[in-house]
């Protein structure tokens, strides 16, 4: 009877233990994003690629391999320096529901800077974005989608 206790205990360890690994946690901050920007009629205008980790308790985030890309050359952001941030309503591992600030400040001479203002949520973050400054010869704003790849 002892012997099938034990083996009862492990086997549900072990269906415990499995059940938890892969989660790729959807709600966590860290890992690789995705997003797709549109203007107010719902036509795609930007999109990119970045890598985000949670660097604190204080919201900030530290970002890296930002890929960006337009249909309109004249609109295009290079050389840039990116930040961002964000308000926790969760835990501070990383794991976020809340207000998230993500800005894109081009560093070829144009100085054009692309602003993000979104809420968080799972794996999920969307909001509204605007572009302004700089020589670049266009501006403009609307929605904008991020999701965790």
């Amino acid at each position: 009877m002892k012997k099938f206790a034990v083996g009862v205990l492990l086997s549900a360890g072990l269906v415990l233990a499995g059940c938890g690994s892969g989660n790729n946690n959807s709600g966590n901050i860290n890992g690789n994003w995705t997003a797709a920007l549109t203007d107010s009629n719902n036509n795609p205008v930007f999109a990119f690629s970045t890598s985000l980790v949670a660097t604190g308790s204080n919201g900030s985030l530290s970002i890296s391999n930002l890929t960006f890309s337009t249909n309109d050359p004249s609109c295009s952001i290079t050389e840039a320096t990116e930040t961002g941030s964000f308000v926790l309503s969760g835990n501070f591992n990383g794991n976020v529901t809340g207000k998230f600030l993500f800005n894109i400040t081009s560093g070829n001479g144009n100085n054009a800077d692309l602003s993000l203002t979104g809420t968080a949520n799972g794996g999920t973050i969307s909001g509204t974005w605007a572009l302004v400054g700089g020589t670049v010869s266009c501006t403009g704003s609307g929605n904008f989608t991020m999701t965790k790849i």
